[in-house]
């Protein structure tokens, strides 16, 4: 690796940590239903405003020894996490792709994923506000991204919506509402049938850990399991393999 495509690889990590740092705002802000560019980051302990030193991304947490400066409290493991996933990620993608629109707009699919999936998790929601930015944001790059890619997303868009409304009519409320409009921006990014692989490893993924998680007693048979972190996971597989599986699939089948 030449020293430029070194720095390169750096500046993009520090990028995603930055945008990490902010989805973290989001993560806790949008369920409790706060702005997350009015009010400026502030402990949740104390409320104290917290200064620049206090907000580096992943290098703040390892010198204040993950507790707030002011009132000593411990500090979540999942805000250098986020940092951590989101910067990866970004590396990850651009890795991939390269300096093209296709990147940057796959930088935005993936912060909606983990944004996506830290709420999901915690409290059994998916915003809308994440939604619309995404979809706000992802239109434009998808169109940038290639000729025809905005035709296939839309498809995409379209076809996972309608699937999952489809199936939360059947299962009379099994799929919530912020699973349908995830999985329809999903189709936006992914395109079609790039979106029919995310799906599936999605519920291949999601049905997995419902038995491991009933066998050890976590969760009983009609308790809720968020589904946004199994849908996430397999948009991420389906944004790098996709391709691979696809044809993998083609090929043993005989097509």
């Amino acid at each position: 690796m030449h020293y430029s495509e070194a720095v390169i690889y750096i500046v993009v990590f520090i990028l995603g940590a930055c945008i990490g740092s902010f989805l973290n705002v989001c993560i806790y802000r949008l369920p409790r239903e706060q702005s997350v560019v009015y009010k400026p980051s502030h402990c949740p302990g104390c409320g104290r405003r917290l200064g620049v030193l206090d907000l580096v991304p992943l290098l703040s947490y390892v010198l204040l020894k993950g507790r707030c400066r002011y009132c000593n409290k411990k500090i979540s493991s999942r805000y250098p996490l986020v940092e951590l996933i989101t910067a990866v990620f970004f590396v990850a993608a651009y890795r991939f792709w390269g300096w093209q629109w296709q990147t940057v707009a796959m930088w935005v699919f993936f912060a909606v994923l983990i944004t996506a999936t830290a709420i999901d998790y915690q409290h059994k929601i998916i915003p809308d506000e994440i939604i619309i930015a995404g979809c706000l944001l992802g239109l434009p790059l998808v169109f940038l991204s290639g000729s025809g890619r905005l035709v296939d997303g839309l498809i995409g868009f379209f076809a996972a919506g309608l699937f999952f409304l489809i199936i939360a009519m059947v299962s009379k409320g099994g799929m919530g509402g912020g699973d349908i409009k995830l999985s329809a921006l999903m189709g936006l990014f992914l395109g079609w049938p790039d979106i029919i692989v995310a799906l599936f490893i999605s519920f291949l993924l999601g049905g997995i850990s419902g038995v491991i998680l009933m066998v050890i007693g976590r969760k009983g048979r009609k308790d809720a399991v968020p589904f946004g972190p199994y849908l996430a996971l397999g948009g991420v597989v389906a944004a790098f393999y996709a391709g691979r599986i696809i044809m993998f699939y083609l090929s043993i089948s005989g097509f």
